[in-house]
């Protein structure tokens, strides 16, 4: 519990601290929302008329008094109106969201899938060649720029074979494509550590010794490697949350597909700080989330936790590191 009560205290400063990172850096930069949304010409109001838009927003308060007013707002749960449209921004997440967590959800799925068949086959497969092209993979997964690969997508699937529409699809079809984009970034850094610590582990004492007994390699990923070879994968897949939330917005503008991402978009194009702002604490939000979840789900995988003998490791030092990686119930016992 105390464990769990000091993961949840660190949770919640780095909420903080990203909470006054970015009311920082937007109050920082030239102009404001209301300046962008009403002083167009075109629109043919006056300076008076704007610079009284601008006091009943508040963007004329000094950038402390917003930010303190910010801050005592999220923490009532009220995230301030859109200066673009005018709506609670609290009601442009609660839309917009839904749409990119079924997005995230099965990008991430997908490129977990992925992940553990490309790294696999990098250590397991047959003919050298075949070890050698999964193992090169992630590589050039990593190189691929996202919006350059959604738009071959559309432009192959959609617009050339027909096999899914981007053009008013359905809810199930709608997430092809995006889903596939995303494959990519987030696939490649997970299949790179899960490569690098089968390799590592298959390297240990325990493995030889079964191999000798007689034990076929398939049984040894399913009961022996897969097991403590996932811990610093998992780690992995935690830190690389993130990539959901970059990836999202360029996806969903590539696809046009209403989310958090073309909120986003939208948001920095009109600079409308309220929106941008509640966006970067709910992408902290979820990454914090993910990243605790991670780490409770450490002790269930590793023995050595489960059994109080040993102290979490901090994710900084679980990747890659053979020595994070739990030994066989013998080694752990001795």
């Amino acid at each position: 519990m105390r464990y769990i009560a000091l993961r949840i205290g660190q949770a919640a400063l780095v909420l903080f601290i990203a909470f006054t990172v970015a009311s920082l850096l937007l109050a920082i930069l030239p102009g404001d929302g209301v300046m962008a949304r009403y002083a167009n010409p075109e629109l043919g109001l006056s300076s008076a008329e704007i610079e009284g838009i601008r006091a009943d927003s508040g963007a004329d308060e000094p950038w402390y008094v917003q930010y303190w007013i910010a801050l005592t707002g999220f923490l009532r749960g009220d995230f301030g109106y859109s200066v673009q449209s005018g709506a609670a921004v609290s009601d442009l997440i609660g839309t917009a969201l839904p749409s990119t967590l079924a997005l995230a959800a099965t990008a991430f799925i997908a490129a977990a899938l992925a992940a553990v068949v490309i790294a696999v086959l990098a250590t397991y497969g047959r003919a050298r060649w075949l070890r050698r092209v999964f193992d090169s993979v992630p590589s050039v997964f990593i190189s691929v720029p996202v919006f350059w690969f959604g738009i071959i997508l559309a432009q192959v699937f959609s617009f050339q074979l027909g096999w899914v529409s981007v053009v008013d699809p359905g809810p199930v079809e709608s997430l092809i494509l995006p889903a596939a984009t995303l494959v990519l970034p987030i696939s490649a850094p997970i299949a790179q550590v899960l490569i690098r610590s089968i390799d590592e582990v298959r390297a240990q004492p325990f493995v030889r010794v079964s191999q000798a007994k007689g034990a076929r390699p398939g049984w040894l990923l399913v009961h022996s490697v897969t097991r403590n070879a996932a811990l610093p994968a998992l780690t992995i897949a935690g830190l690389v949350f993130g990539e959901l939330v970059g990836g999202a917005v360029v996806t969903e503008t590539v696809f046009g597909r209403a989310g958090i991402g073309q909120l986003t978009a939208q948001a920095v194009s009109s600079r409308d700080n309220p929106v941008l702002l509640a966006v970067v604490v709910l992408a902290t939000l979820g990454y914090v989330i993910i990243n605790l979840v991670v780490d409770l789900l450490y002790p269930v995988i590793d023995v050595r936790l489960r059994s109080g003998r040993a102290k979490p490791i901090p994710a900084s030092r679980r990747i890659g590191d053979v020595d994070a990686a739990p030994r066989n119930r013998q080694e752990v016992a001795s």
